[in-house]
């Protein structure tokens, strides 16, 4: 338990997360403790320095296209997280859509975790910009409010896509930052060189206010079809045409992609550290087919020995 919080007060790289998704909502209660049970195994066995449990929305306002993969609500992140998996003794960062709640009830959600013996952790997710007719809680407020728990870590999500985009990704972060984010998790990497663009701009913009950065936690999942590939499409992941190719004509599209993504972290990682910028990996599975999920234990291994201390 102690690793994670000490990488973090230190603001050091070399973090190792695994992240999952909550089982459906509909799941029986048998079928939910055998998830548990095979999920709480497989950790152990992986031992990462904590576990992502994301907050799963509908979105039906993220994109023009039809979602490739129908949407079912899920258990509740926290629900699973800390009861769930209660005997898995690691540090649990539990993903919060605030859009999706009213002042009255996060305020009610940021008691119960002062109330908490341990400190938590939790990233805060707002509605998809100018995508999202959804009125909730603004993400500004909600880090506000967060103040009230002092035991409660605030991560933030930061967005290479969104910063090819926009060009003020690094803003963003900056902004959070002086908010009370202590570390970054990104979203799905497939393109090195827009996450380099936003590495670099984070760098400078430091630098220019003399100021030291936070871990930022780069997230890789393996795709093992073409239908897995347009969702995460979807999603917002961006795939340089070369790299698409590769995966859409791969004679074994699962395993090019998890090559794909070691190359990726050794790209990255190596630019990220020329800017002194501390760097870590969370791997997670988007899809629940047995393979992909198989596989992104081998991508987990395999990217945890090459990112290093």
């Amino acid at each position: 338990m102690k690793a994670f919080f000490e990488k973090l007060d230190r603001g050091s790289g070399g973090i190792r997360l695994y992240g999952i998704a909550p089982p459906k909502l509909a799941t029986e209660a048998e079928r939910l403790r055998e998830i548990a049970a095979q999920q709480v195994s497989r950790l152990r066995m992986l031992a990462p320095d904590g576990l992502v449990v994301y907050d799963i929305q509908d979105e039906p306002g993220r994109s023009g296209q039809a979602r490739p993969f129908p949407f079912l609500p899920t258990v509740d992140p926290e629900v699973y997280a800390y009861d769930a998996l209660a005997e898995l003794a690691i540090p649990k960062i539990v993903y919060r859509c605030v859009g999706a709640h009213s002042r009255e009830v996060f305020s009610s959600w940021v008691d119960t975790v002062r109330a908490a013996a341990d400190r938590r952790l939790s990233v805060f997710v707002g509605a998809p910009s100018g995508r999202s007719s959804v009125a909730g809680l603004p993400l500004a407020e909600a880090y506000r409010l967060a103040h009230a728990a002092p035991n409660l870590l605030v991560g933030g999500i930061a967005i290479a896509e969104r910063h090819v985009a926009k060009g003020d990704e690094h803003r963003r972060m900056l902004a959070k930052q002086d908010a009370g984010c202590r570390f970054f998790i990104t979203q799905s990497v497939y393109d090195a060189a827009s996450t380099r663009s936003l590495l670099s701009d984070y760098a400078l913009s430091l630098q220019a206010c003399g100021r030291s950065p936070v871990p930022v936690v780069l997230t890789f999942s393996p795709c093992g079809s073409v239908r897995t590939l347009e969702f995460m499409k979807w999603l917002g992941i961006s795939f340089p045409r070369w790299l698409e190719n590769e995966l859409r004509h791969s004679a074994d599209t699962l395993k090019r992609s998890i090559d794909l993504c070691e190359d990726v972290l050794a790209d990255v990682k190596d630019y990220a550290r020329e800017k002194h910028l501390p760097i870590g990996i969370n791997v997670e599975s988007v899809s629940i087919r047995k393979a992909e999920v198989d596989a992104s234990v081998e991508l987990y291994r395999r990217l945890s020995s090459r990112l290093g201390g």
